[in-house]
């Protein structure tokens, strides 16, 4: 699954956005305001493929409107694109009636003004804020405001391992800590086998690995008050740990500095990497021929100890969200539509499919989602996960941050050592960067 977001140039664009009024979208509203019939929906993609992903959810769809009468215009949109074709909606107003975002975007896309809030008058239209679990609303909007957008499928980090690999290097059973992963590591790379994959080139990755990192070293991205404090030393420690698995511990392969289109899911599937840090990875392997029984999956490793709470850490709250352009034709429908996608049936049918953990508590019940790596991903949403930061510039911060991870991997790739001045250099920029905009 594309679980990863690439954000495509103009993340930037989000500043300007800010202090403009938003224009919204809904353009498709057959049969006038009073009666609409037609919605548009802006999904994300979420299979192994977008075609994938319409023969998934077009049979929903048709439920939906044998249930309302109102048909949904689906548009199943790329990653590398999502980001910037909201950007363009927000202004030009020819944008959906609901879309699929990102939830570390939700906060940036908030100060737009595009998207409507969930006050409790709205949360009743889906049957009250309680059904949602409550790590998956703290990725919906910045604290203190309502949620621009609702949960939809939640997903965690996990660490996802070849089972024959590990058999064969003589490792009995997954590290647990970073320490262990690179002991693993080193064994596991031999033979033009490699031990982790990583997507040096795809920004999101990179910041959801620093990030996660960070709070390890007791340390985070942004001060309370929103602003950025990329080159403190918890930081700038993270973000070398990373990159000196492939610069220092020579378990990553060089080339993965140029992976960002989950090229290393495919090398797992292939047997060439024995271990990948990702977002609920089932439904990807099994598209690539892998079977279940091939693989295990652990949680994230920590620094030392076991994931739990604070410095322990080990994954960003991840998932989709689902929002509605505030000046939608069609508000009444598009609220059905989100009403009808949050339900405790849509969610038990399409977090299976996708392999996702519903955001919804009572979905969660079904016996589909005990299998070993929603036990692992459900365990880590509730005790050891944190949501990115909820700043209005937190698109700005996944593509400056990101590009300096990516610019340090590039070096490593080449054979050059990553000190700790070279690190915050590059955050240095970073946050250069973030204060010019």
């Amino acid at each position: 699954m594309r679980r990863i977001r690439t954000v495509a140039g103009g993340a930037a664009v989000i500043t300007l956005l800010v202090a403009a009024t938003a224009c919204g979208g809904g353009t498709s509203t057959d049969g006038g305001s009073e009666s609409p019939k037609t919605l548009t929906y802006w999904a994300s993609n979420q299979g192994p493929s977008i075609e994938a992903d319409k023969k998934i959810l077009t049979p929903e769809l048709k439920k939906f409107e044998k249930q309302t009468g109102i048909k949904v215009k689906l548009e199943v949109v790329p990653w590398s694109d999502l980001l910037t074709r909201i950007l363009t909606a927000t202004t030009s107003g020819q944008g959906p009636d609901v879309l699929n975002i990102g939830n570390t975007w939700s906060s940036s896309l908030q100060a737009t003004g595009a998207l409507l809030p969930w006050d409790d008058e709205n949360f009743e239209k889906v049957g009250g804020r309680d059904r949602f679990v409550e790590s998956a609303l703290g990725s919906t909007g910045a604290e203190g405001k309502d949620p621009a957008a609702l949960p939809l499928y939640s997903m965690a980090y996990a660490l996802y391992y070849n089972k024959a690999m590990f058999k064969d290097a003589g490792i009995e059973k997954p590290p647990a800590t970073w320490d262990e992963l690179t002991e693993a590591g080193e064994k596991l790379s031999q033979n033009g086998k490699w031990g982790l994959g990583a997507e040096g080139s795809n920004l999101s990755n990179n910041i959801h690995q620093v990030f996660v990192l960070a709070k390890q070293h007791g340390a985070d991205f942004f001060d309370a008050s929103g602003k950025p404090t990329f080159t403190s030393d918890g930081t700038v420690a993270a973000v070398k740990q990373y990159v000196d698995m492939m610069a220092k511990d020579k378990i990553v392969a060089p080339g993965n500095a140029e992976y960002a289109q989950n090229q290393s899911l495919s090398d797992f599937s292939k047997d060439k990497t024995a271990m990948v840090l990702w977002q609920a990875a089932a439904t990807t392997f099994k598209s690539q021929g892998m079977d279940d029984e091939e693989w295990g999956v652990a949680p994230v490793p920590v620094q030392s100890g076991a994931p739990g709470q604070g410095e322990q850490v080990n994954s960003m709250v991840a998932g989709i969200n689902i929002a509605v352009f505030k000046n939608s034709k069609n508000l009444d429908g598009a609220t059905k539509f989100v009403n009808f996608m949050t339900s405790d049936a849509e969610q038990k049918i399409l977090c299976q499919t996708y392999g996702s953990v519903p955001p919804v508590k009572a979905a969660q019940d079904d016996p589909a989602f005990d299998r070993p790596e929603l036990k692992v991903l459900r365990e880590t949403l509730a005790t050891s996960a944190a949501a990115l930061p909820q700043v209005p510039n937190e698109s700005q911060f996944e593509t400056a941050v990101g590009n300096a991870v990516k610019a340090l991997f590039a070096k490593a790739a080449g054979g050059a050592s990553i000190s700790t001045a070279d690190v915050k250099a590059e955050l240095t920029k970073a946050e250069q960067q973030m204060a010019s905009q």
